[in-house]
């Protein structure tokens, strides 16, 4: 079942750049750890084979077989979560909480798929004159998931559970500096029953990531990465006319119209800016704070930020780990150097500690402005762009003034006013009072260059479904038959 996986680029996945050695590299230390071989490129068609002959089998299943399995991965996530987390925290510097709790709640998608799935997927009839017509939603087969190493069980949870209950089987290509866990996986699910080529743990090269889309019994691909890496996929996928899913990360606005309880919004902020180290597509990365509240809003944050201090991501008093890679923190000091040396005020941090490991310092910059690369690029670190507005017109248009569309978040006493406002912001998502977050009924998607397509919730059920439509006709609808016999 195991096989093998690439590269990825900043600052999420792979597809960006040529390939990179696959191996656990401690970035609080920067050791190598253990280095793993790539899939040979004369094995890539045979792997995919194999999948294609495990559809088969499994799309028979009955769905409530498939949905069994699938939640018996979420009992074995809840059982091996302290294991999990460990790998991960070795593997690229999440804090050891965090990562115990992203096995919590990729045990909550699991459970939810094998508990709401089924009934996702029964028939839906069509009111129509004569006869019956009715919606059946079928699987289409093989599919490639190129998924990142900021969120490395969250993101393959959010494609493998409904696909799996759906009946499709899936490739999964994970980030080359998450072997060891991209390996647990693949074992936790063979643990769960999952049946040998159900699902597939791949270390591909990026050079053969074509071969593997253009395969004939490959009917679609879907990515997590960088707006470059998604263009790549979305162009490979489109030459071969296989369907495509994107989440292409996001520049999120979190726009303050007024705060009766400035700590408590200081405090939303800094956990959503912060959270995995900055490295989250969803994070909160441009605060844009009313002018009457701007001063004592950005004064609690800079506090706030200034109370992170790097340490080591397994004791659980670290307040910021390293980021994943030393690449990680050179490309985040790049993009605030670039920011001071053209103006910004650095209200707080700035640089990297004197440490070894790739660790930088949670930064704070105001009057950044278009010329700088921190206003038009996704920071994926704990830095975070002040902006003050005088109204909300120009609140809307700076939070729109971003290629990108995934979430918003927009705080007010006054609900309505936040909903207008929030009515008029760009993105796939957007939390009224609340930091953007995740839940396995929500969906999760962006517009833009954040990509297409949804994850989760029950539309994460159909972006690789054959929702087929079945029509009887000649005969009377069953219901007045029924009507007549009764």
């Amino acid at each position: 079942m195991t096989t093998q996986a690439p590269p990825t680029d900043h600052p999420k996945t792979a597809g960006d750049a040529g390939d990179r050695p696959y191996a656990t590299i401690d970035p609080a230390t920067g050791r190598t750890e253990q280095e793993f071989p790539f899939l040979d490129t004369a094995e890539v068609d045979g792997v995919v084979e194999r999948a294609h002959a495990a559809f088969a089998e499994w799309r028979r299943r009955p769905v409530a077989e498939r949905a069994a399995v699938v939640g018996r991965i979420g009992e074995l996530m809840r059982e091996r979560r302290d294991d999990l987390g460990a790998l991960i925290t070795k593997e690229m510097g999440k804090r050891i909480q965090e990562a115990t709790g992203e096995a919590m709640l990729v045990s909550m998608i699991f459970d939810w798929y094998a508990q709401k799935g089924p009934g996702f997927l029964e028939p839906k009839p069509i009111d129509v004159m004569e006869g019956e017509a009715v919606v059946v939603n079928e699987p289409v087969g093989v599919l490639l998931a190129i998924e990142p190493w900021n969120f490395p069980l969250y993101q393959v949870a959010r494609v493998v559970a409904p696909n799996l209950v759906l009946g499709n089987v899936v490739l999964l290509k994970h980030a080359e500096n998450n072997p060891l866990t991209a390996l647990a996986i693949e074992q936790l699910f063979r643990d769960a029953g999952v049946p040998e080529g159900v699902y597939t743990n791949l270390f591909l090269r990026i050079s053969d990531v074509e071969q593997v889309i253009a395969h004939p019994h490959v009917q679609g691909v879907t990515l997590t990465g960088s707006a470059r890496a998604g263009s790549s996929v979305a162009s490979l996928a489109g030459k071969h006319l296989k369907k495509s899913v994107l989440e292409l990360g996001g520049s999120d606005p979190f726009i303050v119209l007024d705060a009766p309880d400035v700590s408590k919004t200081v405090q939303a902020a800094t956990m959503s800016r912060t959270l995995n180290t900055g490295q989250a597509c969803i994070a909160a990365k441009r605060f844009i704070v009313m002018d009457d509240v701007y001063d004592e809003f950005v004064s609690g944050l800079t506090e706030a930020f200034r109370g992170l201090q790097p340490g080591d991501p397994a004791d659980p008093a670290t307040t910021l780990g390293p980021l994943s890679s030393e690449r990680a923190a050179q490309d985040y000091t790049a993009q605030v150097q670039d920011a001071i040396d053209k103006g910004a005020t650095v209200l707080v941090g700035g640089g990297r500690p004197d440490r070894e490991g790739a660790y930088v310092n949670a930064t704070l910059l105001a009057d950044v402005t278009p010329e700088m690369r921190a206003y038009r690029e996704e920071l994926f670190g704990p830095a975070a762009v002040v902006y003050r507005v005088s109204s909300e017109d120009e609140a809307v248009e700076l939070a729109n003034d971003t290629e990108f569309g995934l979430s918003a978040s927009v705080f007010s006493a006054d609900v309505e006013r936040a909903r207008a406002v929030a009515d008029r912001v760009e993105s796939g998502m957007v939390w009224i009072n609340s930091p953007s977050g995740t839940s396995p009924e929500l969906p999760f998607g962006g517009v833009k260059r954040s990509g297409y397509g949804r994850e989760l919730s029950e539309l994460g059920m159909f972006e690789f479904a054959n929702q087929r439509l079945v029509r009887t006709v000649g005969t009377p609808k069953r219901e007045t038959v029924e009507a007549a016999a009764g």
